[in-house]
Formats: structure tokens, C-alpha cells, sequence
């Protein structure tokens, strides 16, 4: 079991890395990857122009799986926890926020996702 979740860790840490690669070539900046907060942790928060994006990444053996697991109740965890994050970085206040996913799955080029569920 410990393997298992060892290479699902390692799998997960892979389609980040995928899915930053994907919005960097989109022209996205990276502020913060990983970002933990007491309401849950941030995949990945990027910048393009006065856009503020909270990006979830999924990463299942097939992308309508992945599509699948950003439940309601996950989304709004992670609004919870972008919420926080916002509030300790006031700097970035002023900008419009959207949530944004990438769906990955073994095999397959990343989806992007724009917009996928309301902040």
C-alpha cells in the first residue's frame, strides 16, 4: 500500500510539473506551487496579465476520470484555501481571480481547463 501512494505521490508531482510546463507556454507565471494553507493545498497559482488563476491538477489513468474527481465538495475546499492564501497576499487583491483545472492521464498531452468552477 505505502508503494502505491508513494508512486501516486510521484505521479501527481509529474502532472504538476506537466501542467506548469503547459501554462508557461500559455504565458502564465507562476507564483506559488504546492501552496499549503490550513484549508488545504493549492496546486498551482499562476498570473497572466491582471488574471489571478488557482489551478487544480488531476491526474487519473483516464482524463474523464480526472475530469470527474473535482467534486463540489473539493472545489470548495480549495476556494476555501485560495481565499486564505488571497488574504495573506494582499498584493494581488486588485486582480480578477478564476479557477482553472488540468486534467492529465497517462499517455496524453495535459488539458487545460479555463474557467472550469466559479471563485
Amino acid at each position: 500500500m505505502k508503494n502505491r501512494r508513494q508512486r501516486a505521490e510521484q505521479q501527481g508531482r509529474k502532472a504538476e510539473t506537466a501542467a506548469l510546463l503547459l501554462l508557461l507556454f500559455k504565458g502564465y507565471w507562476p507564483l506559488a506551487r504546492r501552496a499549503k494553507t490550513p484549508r488545504g493545498e493549492i496546486d498551482l497559482i499562476v498570473r497572466r496579465g491582471q488574471q489571478l488563476v488557482l489551478v487544480e491538477v488531476k491526474n487519473r489513468a483516464h482524463i474523464e476520470a480526472a475530469n470527474e474527481a473535482v467534486s463540489g465538495m473539493q472545489q470548495q475546499r480549495i476556494m476555501d484555501a485560495f481565499y486564505w492564501w488571497l488574504a495573506r497576499h494582499p498584493r494581488y487583491s486588485h486582480l480578477h481571480t478564476r479557477c482553472d483545472v488540468v486534467l492529465s492521464a497517462p499517455g496524453r498531452f495535459p488539458k487545460h481547463i479555463a474557467n472550469a468552477f466559479s471563485a
